[in-house]
């Protein structure tokens, strides 16, 4: 090997490094917080009531329910709040029709309900890992690096998935709000985040977003900063235990290396 091979070598190897540095200082110095197993990623104990009333929490896995419906059905149809634990969800209520027990749900129809002792069980386990042999019916699914391991986004764009948008509530037809967000970053090399609002409208409502997380007039949103979404607030509420993890980047600063 010549001295200028070497030189090349090392030239080629240095790039690389400053291709990386960004993503790999982002990685490092960021609290992330660790990640669990795919087919646990997006399940959540609901245990508001559960314990108080000497029962068990009841997992819910968002990947099992994101199959057959978009998140707008739960979190404004059925008015579930964005934040676990937080919605005053009551057995009575259920079996009035409200909340997991609307009909199009579990109302013992178009799925188990709420008046057979045996499927309690279904919900109050207070295991996060209940449903896992499920898991491997999404196995087809395109491939992500973080999360569930699933690419959401692209599946639904092949028509792998098929979520129903609205149980009664149809969405406005109207509003089909295309605007791309460029959010530059905080930190000297890292490139913008960019924002396309035309997935987030598809799943979700636009209340849902604005105006209790972010206000609707851009650029006026106070204290929005990678720390916050790191402790839950902002794009932190869904990026950080149900929709694709912050430890997953590029998704949002596509130009990082």
């Amino acid at each position: 090997m010549t001295n200028s091979d070497t030189i090349g070598q090392r030239v080629l190897w240095t790039l690389l490094m400053l291709m990386l540095a960004p993503l790999a200082f982002a990685a490092e110095f960021w609290d992330l917080p660790p990640e669990v197993p795919p087919q646990q990623y997006g399940n959540i104990l609901i245990n508001r009531l559960s314990e108080k009333n000497a029962v068990k929490p009841v997992s819910f896995s968002h990947w099992l329910h994101r199959r057959k419906y978009t998140c707008r059905v739960c979190h404004f149809e059925l008015e579930f709040n964005m934040q676990a634990n937080t919605t005053e969800i009551t057995e009575a209520a259920n079996r009035k029709g409200q909340f997991c027990g609307n009909s199009g749900c579990h109302d013992g129809v178009k799925s188990f309900g709420h008046n057979d002792v045996a499927d309690c069980n279904k919900c109050h386990n207070g295991d996060t890992n209940y449903s896992k042999e499920r898991f491997a019916s999404l196995a087809k699914l395109p491939k992500a690096e973080h999360g569930n391991k699933i690419d959401w986004g692209m599946a639904l764009n092949r028509g792998l998935v098929v979520p129903k948008k609205y149980l009664a509530v149809k969405p406005d037809p109207l509003v089909t709000f295309k605007e791309t967000l460029v959010l530059e970053s905080e930190w000297q090399g890292i490139p913008p985040a960019i924002f396309s609002h035309t997935p987030h409208v598809w799943q979700l409502d636009c209340s849902n977003c604005h105006p209790d997380l972010f206000n609707v007039k851009k650029k006026t949103t106070q204290h929005f900063t990678m720390v916050a979404n790191l402790q839950g607030e902002f794009c932190g509420v869904c990026h950080m235990k149900v929709a694709f993890p912050m430890a997953d980047c590029k998704r949002c600063h596509p130009a990082m290396q």
